[in-house]
């Protein structure tokens, strides 16, 4: 992707090196500007990114404030700003996304472009709700909050930094954690993850095997990657928000978190351009059905196993210990992840997952519903309570001769839960 300006380079010093990279990788204009004028030139210039230039301080506290606020409350799409850092100092705005002042700009330039594409997804999506709406469909909102609320951190470590690393992450962020590498590539394979941090305790061999798996896979490749220490001199690169940190595991989470934020934003917006491409059928926060969708096709396919005797089976998901709305957000979206393309689901009012099987009989039924059941609340941990034991229960009603919508569904309602371990 190019790098589509304006770019704004804030440094007190004249930043020739990185003004000289950008023009080289195609952008422009590159505007630069000291810290007392950089607020005006964010007003006149409207970058589509910043890019601080030195680590540490701004050399304006006021101005840097002032600039940090102004990027917050831009309207329209994000302005991601990138600031250096290095051993001794950290990025001049805490939000800010990292680049290391030692590392090559070849670094500099794929986070940056990384950063921009999420810009132009968030461009995208704005103008398709517009679009959406003036077309006559209901107003689609984007997810409001702190999209580090949704996110989930793998923490892959088993040496004596572990532990410290999962306290550290876990104040900011859910985390689950991989003792192998192995067992780190089947979290990325169930899971929606955010960010990867990889401890201590793994030799380089190792950590270069895990790297390049992620390099190789588009759907790994832009998610950010901490290695605490040094990279292994074999790996030739390739993933674009790749850090190595040798500081405090509290140093690499600060880093690390506003990689993680901007990932998780991406994520709500893939989920939200999907729910506009299907004009509104599903729900961005969990990519299943709303409900009003999900009650128009069951009832459609109440009427075709009516019709056609084809077989249908309805179950009813409840989640005991799961109280937090990030539980059932999680459970849902692993949901939409496993279930296969001819059945369908929503969240009901009241929490409960609901799950159409088409084609499908009780006793098939009940044996997929079970295993995604079991799949399900071992994702189901809250960030306040990782440690909660939540328990699965299901309800299921099969379709008969006679059925219409209501019965089936006060079948469902009526039905002895079942555990599933």
């Amino acid at each position: 992707m190019s790098l589509q300006g304006p770019l704004l380079v804030v440094s007190e010093e004249p930043a020739t090196a990185v003004v000289e990279a950008l023009g080289a990788a195609g952008a422009f204009p590159v505007i630069e500007t000291q810290w007392a004028d950089a607020p005006t030139a964010f007003v006149s210039v409207k970058p589509s990114a910043i890019v601080i230039a030195e680590p540490g301080a701004p050399v304006s506290e006021a101005s840097g404030r002032m600039l940090a606020l102004q990027v917050a409350t831009v309207q329209g799409p994000i302005v991601p700003i990138l600031a250096m850092a290095d051993a001794d100092r950290d990025a001049a705005i805490p939000t800010a996304l990292t680049a290391d002042l030692d590392a090559p700009f070849d670094c500099l330039i794929g986070r940056l472009q990384s950063a921009l594409r999420v810009r132009a997804l968030h461009s995208t999506v704005l103008r398709r709700i517009e679009t959406f709406a003036a077309q006559g469909g209901t107003m689609l909102e984007l997810p409001i909050g702190d999209p580090l609320d949704d996110a989930t951190v793998l923490i892959a470590g088993r040496g004596p930094l572990y532990p410290a690393l999962g306290v550290a992450i876990g104040e900011q962020a859910k985390m689950v954690g991989a003792l192998s590498v192995e067992a780190a590539a089947r979290h990325l394979e169930e899971r929606d993850i955010d960010g990867i941090i990889i401890g201590d305790g793994f030799s380089p061999r190792m950590i270069e095997a895990f790297l390049t798996f992620l390099a190789q896979e588009a759907r790994f490749h832009e998610i950010p990657v901490a290695v605490m220490g040094d990279i292994p001199q074999g790996y030739e690169g390739g993933l674009p928000n790749l850090d190595s940190i040798r500081q405090a595991p509290e140093r690499l989470v600060s880093r690390m978190v506003p990689l993680v934020r901007l990932h998780a934003l991406q994520s709500r917006l893939k989920r939200m351009l999907h729910s506009l491409d299907t004009d509104g059928l599903y729900e961005p926060r969990t990519g299943l059905l709303t409900p009003e969708s999900f009650w128009r096709e069951l009832n459609k396919a109440v009427s075709e196993a009516a019709d056609r005797s084809h077989a249908l089976t309805l179950a009813r998901f409840t989640f005991e210990g799961a109280h937090e709305r990030r539980c059932h957000f999680d459970g849902a979206r692993l949901a939409s992840k496993l279930m296969r393309n001819i059945d369908f689901a929503c969240n009901d009012d009241d929490g409960a997952l609901l799950v159409a099987f088409t084609q499908t009989d009780l006793r098939s039924g009940h044996i997929v519903a079970r295993r995604l059941a079991a799949a399900i609340k071992n994702v189901m941990r809250a960030p306040t309570n990782p440690n909660g034991r939540i328990t699965a229960n299901v309800t299921l009603a099969s379709f008969k001769n006679g059925d219409t919508l209501q019965s089936l569904m006060q079948r469902v309602m009526d039905s002895p839960m079942v555990a599933a371990e």
